[in-house]
């Protein structure tokens, strides 16, 4: 059985970094494409950025490019995701998803949920 495992999160200032990793068992990266949603306190949850390793294609949302990096490592079977320059708009809860696809305001629905970690940025 898939299971998807997300930590990293936690409480960072305005300007600081975190960097989010997600352990996945039982999973191809090359099935699948692999990523982050969140969602924030009151608020429809969002892409955050999707990597597929079978193509190395790589999206990330308009408000977090320039500022995320999404990357694997196929030997620990891991999903990273490093956030620098983080903005308060950027608090919520981080979910690993696959297969994870997202263009405009278009989302699929994954079929893998990590339990999801709280990001929180402080002013």
């Amino acid at each position: 059985e898939v299971q998807l495992q997300a930590s990293g999160g936690g409480l960072v200032q305005a300007g600081g970094s975190l960097r989010l990793s997600c352990e996945a068992s039982e999973f191809s990266f090359h099935d699948y494409a692999i990523g982050w949603f969140r969602q924030a306190p009151g608020k429809e949850r969002e892409g955050v950025s999707c990597i597929a390793s079978s193509d190395g294609s790589i999206n990330y949302a308009d408000n977090v490019k320039g500022r995320f990096a999404i990357s694997i490592d196929t030997a620990k079977n891991t999903v990273y995701l490093q956030m620098n320059s983080l903005k308060p708009e950027d608090t919520a809860v981080y979910y690993c998803v696959a297969p994870c696809y997202f263009r405009g305001n278009y989302k699929v629905n994954p079929s893998y949920w990590g339990q999801g970690t709280l990001v929180t940025v402080s002013s």
